[in-house]
């Protein structure tokens, strides 16, 4: 009888690997996740505080925007005072993209079939490459060359991995390959089908997104079944929710969703059920309270939220922490799948959050414990 593969099991795409600073990106390394500042980078101070904020939701990598040679003077001051990498958002001009590696940008966002000659494609790479810089291509349905669409009539998949493919082949000629390469649309069908074919199509890490996919509701439903596709498939290395929102709800969606399909955890995981009748405390309350309490918890833990008798001790046993509501106000806590104790007159959620809290205490220190005690037998 022949294995069957675990249904919970996503075999991901085989790619090289690069990096965008300290972030490895492609071949086995985490989902990375991003975002971009919104802020004018003329505004270094403006702009560090978001990137700031951006590094305490959890960004991986951050991008900023160098239309001109002003954002390139910005970029110098803001590179020094963050901590994540950052990606210097180019679009047509070659020595923005000279300029931003020379500022310290850990990746440059450029097409370099549009930024002109042959010879400066080759000024870009020499830039990037001096400066441990790596690059992405961007393709975007929206903008795509004349040329493919008057051949292909209108942006399709066929078109969108032609162009980046088009302008990869602008990298291999200068024996560049630090790059990775996304090919966007606003449409989940067509941004799906062009990176199926660009995964087929190439080795090279895939940064996936669904883009301008709207508002922070629908934003994240459109985002969340597009790459929710890909990411099932194994295809992504890293990922930007576009949303028309704070650059830090793009970074929460993106944790949500790789945490969702085991690719990645960070954070408190709460399961919890949609209220009914049977409810013996104000679930909704409750659970929105308890996730704005725990947003501060980085470790990764779940917790169970359940109304009632009728779910709520099976939830409890494959949770970390599990609550479910009883009669007449007493509700029953369940540490690792066991009853643990009583709830009765007492603030759910700060009762629940001390716990997670002393929990994540403890993992982390013993985590603490784990890595001293490996590094000590190391070195002996």
């Amino acid at each position: 009888m022949s294995a069957v593969r675990p249904y919970r099991e996503i075999i991901r795409r085989k790619c090289r690997q690069i990096h965008v600073g300290k972030v490895p990106v492609g071949g086995d390394a985490p989902i990375s996740v991003q975002s971009m500042t919104n802020t004018r980078t003329t505004d270094v101070k403006g702009t560090i505080e978001q990137i700031r904020r951006l590094e305490v939701a959890g960004a991986d990598i951050v991008r900023v925007s160098v239309p001109d040679v002003e954002s390139s003077k910005a970029l110098k001051e803001i590179v020094p005072e963050v901590t994540v990498p950052i990606v210097a958002d180019i679009h047509f001009h070659y020595k923005r993209g000279i300029e931003a590696a020379e500022a310290g940008a850990a990746c440059l966002r450029i097409n370099p079939g549009n930024i002109g000659s042959r010879e400066r494609v080759r000024e870009v790479v020499k830039a990037a490459r001096d400066h441990g810089c790596s690059i992405r291509i961007g393709v975007n349905a929206g903008s795509l060359e004349r040329e493919l669409l008057e051949r292909y009539g209108e942006p399709c998949p066929e078109a969108m991995v032609e162009s980046a493919l088009n302008h990869a082949k602008y990298l291999e000629d200068e024996d560049f390959r630090e790059f990775k390469i996304s090919v966007k649309a606003s449409d989940v069908f067509l941004a799906v089908a062009a990176y199926q074919g660009l995964a087929e199509a190439c080795d090279y890490p895939l940064h996936i997104g669904i883009t301008e996919a709207g508002g922070l509701r629908s934003g994240t439903v459109k985002s969340s079944i597009g790459l929710g596709m890909l990411l099932w498939s194994g295809i992504g290395d890293t990922v930007r929710v576009s949303l028309s929102a704070e650059p830090e709800e793009e970074i929460r969606v993106g944790f949500e969703m790789l945490k969702t399909l085991g690719l990645r955890h960070r954070g408190v995981n709460v399961i919890s059920c949609p209220s009914c009748a049977r409810q013996q405390f104000e679930v909704i309350d409750t659970v929105q309270r308890l996730e704005e309490r725990l947003a501060h918890i980085t470790t990764p833990m779940t917790v169970s939220v359940i109304g009632c008798v009728v779910n709520g001790p099976g939830e409890a046993t494959m949770t970390d922490i599990g609550f479910t509501g009883g009669g007449k106000g007493t509700h029953q806590v369940y540490v690792g799948g066991v009853p643990h104790h009583r709830l009765k007159d007492e603030d759910i959620v700060e009762h629940l959050a001390r716990m997670v809290e002393e929990k994540a205490a403890e993992i982390e220190a013993r985590k603490a414990a784990d890595e001293a005690a490996a590094k000590t037998e190391a070195a002996e």
